[in-house]
């Protein structure tokens, strides 16, 4: 008898932590943040970062989680050099004094057992605000050559330039920016 409730208690605790809380390290990789803003009505200008880490903390069964994700802001590239070279400039990120890009995101939204959200707080050019990720896909699968889960999303969120200080060419360039977010993260061993 005590043989079988010691089996139960083994099963029912496994049970509950093969959804418990999990790290996962952002492939760098296979995470490129990007942005796009109105160029004078024209057109819109598309730039990503190159250089992305951070973790990822989230529980499923809790539908609870945390982020924090570090880009280096002197990775930026539109695809054209002088306009890489001025963007790193001070009349817009101004990287030699904010070499770094934060997001901090302080709690997920879940529909079942899938993230649709985060609200989290974006520090750019020096100035923190408060900025909400919506996430459009999730899915995490078996990586069966590194033995470790793996999950990927796409996210996306809207914001002000000029919410954060960066004014150059207003109003000929709109302040709103749309983010996009492509990432891939592993979960730690």
């Amino acid at each position: 008898m005590k043989l079988k409730l010691l089996i139960a208690v083994l099963a029912a605790a496994a049970a509950g932590s093969a959804f418990s809380a999990t790290t996962y390290n952002i492939d760098p990789n296979h995470t490129y943040p990007s942005f796009e803003a109105d160029h004078k009505g024209l057109s819109l200008w598309r730039g990503k970062f190159n250089k992305t880490s951070g973790t990822i903390e989230l529980d499923r069964a809790k539908k609870t989680g945390s982020m924090d994700v570090t880009i280096d802001a002197a990775s930026i590239d539109f695809g054209h050099d002088k306009m890489n070279s001025h963007a790193m400039s001070a009349d817009m990120f101004d990287v030699a004094k904010f070499p770094t890009v934060v997001y901090k995101g302080k709690s997920f939204t879940f529909q079942g057992d899938t993230p649709v959200g985060v609200e989290g707080e974006l520090t750019l050019h020096g100035v923190t605000r408060p900025v909400a990720l919506k996430i459009n896909k999730f899915k995490c699968v078996m990586n069966e050559q590194m033995k470790r889960e793996v999950c990927g999303a796409d996210a996306t969120a809207e914001f002000k330039r000029t919410d954060f200080g960066i004014n150059y060419a207003i109003p000929a360039f709109a302040p709103e920016v749309t983010l996009r977010i492509q990432v891939e993260a592993i979960a730690a061993q």
